[in-house]
């Protein structure tokens, strides 16, 4: 069923009157908080009737039910306060309204190409591709998963350019994540990132970003271009951050949150958590901090042991990832603010969407070189895309790698089992399965710490030894809370489940060792 069938008419016909207003309509009707209020309302009721109505279909985990309710509720929370606060511009108004809503969600999409894939492959088309055009990189931050460099190690324009333009014209897709190296540092052939986005101006973009490259010139630019989202890095308080990315970044990096507030360009923040901050970057003061600053949401994502100096010392304990686990979703349910556990968080995206995904929606990776990988956290790549393009072919071509598909089959099988969603991913919670598919196809290392991690014991024995412990911690609320759960009489979500030995005494410990740094 299409997502505008469950929406009353009278919201359909707002959100299409919206998105074909004129721009002083458009300010006017988003500023008009009876209008707003209207809106949010009715999605917000749509949300609840659609969770009360899965609780009758035995096809559907209610934990599962309640992770996507709530996550959909804190996306439209941190949606509301934007715009409430009138932190977005006219430029990214329409966008948000024309691509997002109406075309995204009311629409389904490219219904017709989505569906033509699905004809061919049996599959539902890759939901999204991430790019890293451009090894680049103005600072040269500890443990940096792309080992990025000054050096300018780039993908061509031309070859970014077509596959935007072939993965929107064959998959049907109008989302693309820009990564790095630090995408603001791109330039091939005359041209940058911002030249990208507004060459596309039917497709939204995110990219991580370290911040200090945005001048005013160029938040101005991204604020009439309208249709990229903005995910700042940041490492915890001002020490924290300026001790892995250098002196002074903390303070630049706020600078540019200024610049970006002045422009109406919406940003979030992207966190790493490690066993040195995890308990800092979840902290309500944390927190209150950078909505405050203007963050509509938060990515966060657990260091994972590739690229520069890899170490698994840097890992947030078994222990400190159940804790992050509970403590995210309390964020998401009582904030109502978005954030997003990249490793956590599987629950609210039908799991692993690497190597395109298994039929929900999913993404490939491409880098500076062309190496296309399943996952930007999993740095092996079975061919390149320049490769692909220079003997005539296209990404559907990549799509049908076998390496690509047995990684889709594992997460078929894995969910077909019914394995714990908590621990989703082939690389970090069952590296061995990924080292034996590895070793059966052969794909190259990305680099030579990604070949380095397949010849080293102690990197292989540490990792299987960390799934076991993370697994044997969260088994219980898998069972439990998610497959095996009493629906709640009032069809309401179920409350979080107590975490054994909540927090761990390795996070308790984190939490005495590492007390949050002053902002100011």
């Amino acid at each position: 069923m299409a997502a505008n069938a469950q929406l009353p008419k009278t919201l359909q016909e707002v959100l299409i009157r919206a998105s074909t207003a004129s721009g002083p309509q458009l300010v006017q009707m988003v500023q008009n908080p009876w209008v707003r209020k209207a809106v949010f309302h009715e999605v917000e009721k749509m949300l609840m009737t659609g969770l009360r109505e899965s609780r009758s279909d035995p096809d559907k985990l209610p934990g599962i039910e309640d992770d996507r309710t709530a996550m959909s509720l804190a996306i439209m929370g941190s949606l509301e306060r934007a715009l409430a606060e009138k932190r977005i511009s006219e430029g990214y108004l329409r966008t948000i309204l024309q691509i997002l809503v109406k075309t995204l969600f009311m629409e389904g999409g490219d219904t017709a190409k989505v569906e033509q894939f699905r004809a061919t492959y049996g599959m539902r088309s890759p939901s999204f591709l991430l790019l890293s055009p451009s090894k680049a990189c103005n600072l040269h931050c500890t443990g940096c998963y792309a080992d990025s460099t000054e050096q300018p190690k780039t993908l061509a324009w031309s070859i970014v350019d077509r596959m935007v333009d072939e993965a929107r014209d064959l998959w049907g897709d109008r989302f693309f994540v820009i990564s790095g190296g630090e995408p603001f540092a791109y330039r091939s052939e005359g041209k940058d990132l911002i030249d990208l986005i507004e060459k596309h101006p039917d497709c939204f973009f995110m990219a991580y970003t370290n911040s200090t490259l945005i001048t005013d010139p160029i938040s101005q630019r991204l604020s009439k271009a309208g249709n990229l989202l903005l995910c700042i890095s940041v490492e915890g308080w001002r020490e924290r951050t300026d001790e892995r990315r250098g002196k002074g970044v903390f303070d630049k990096v706020l600078e540019s949150m200024s610049r970006l507030r002045r422009d109406g360009v919406p940003f979030g923040v992207s966190l790493t958590g490690t066993r040195y901050n995890a308990e800092e970057i979840l902290s309500e003061e944390f927190i209150d901090f950078f909505i405050q600053q203007g963050a509509l949401f938060a990515w966060l994502f657990q260091y994972m042991p590739i690229g520069r100096a890899f170490t698994l010392d840097l890992m947030v304990t078994p222990q400190q990832r159940a804790w992050m686990w509970h403590r995210s979703w309390e964020i998401i349910r009582e904030r109502r603010f978005f954030i997003a556990d990249f490793w956590n968080h599987g629950t609210a995206c039908d799991g692993c969407l690497s190597a395109g995904g298994h039929g929900a929606g999913g993404y490939f990776y491409v880098d500076w070189n062309g190496a296309m990988t399943p996952c930007v956290f999993m740095p092996y790549s079975p061919v390149n895309i320049q490769d692909i393009y220079a003997r005539g072919g296209n990404l559907n071509d990549v799509w049908q790698e076998p390496f690509f598909r047995s990684v889709r089959q594992w997460q078929l099988d894995y969910k077909k089992e019914t394995r714990n969603g908590l621990a989703p991913c082939p690389n970090r919670d069952h590296h061995a399965e990924l080292e034996a598919l590895i070793r059966k196809y052969e794909p190259e290392p990305t680099d030579a710490n990604a070949a380095e991690t397949l010849t080293d014991p102690a990197y292989t024995n540490g990792l299987v030894a960390y799934n076991r412990e993370f697994e044997d911690i969260t088994n219980g609320i898998w069972q439990n809370y998610y497959i095996h759960r009493a629906v709640p009489s009032n069809n309401k979500m179920a409350d979080l489940p107590d975490l054994p030995a909540a927090g761990g005494k390795d996070g308790e410990d984190q939490i005495e060792e590492n007390e949050p740094v002053a902002a100011g």
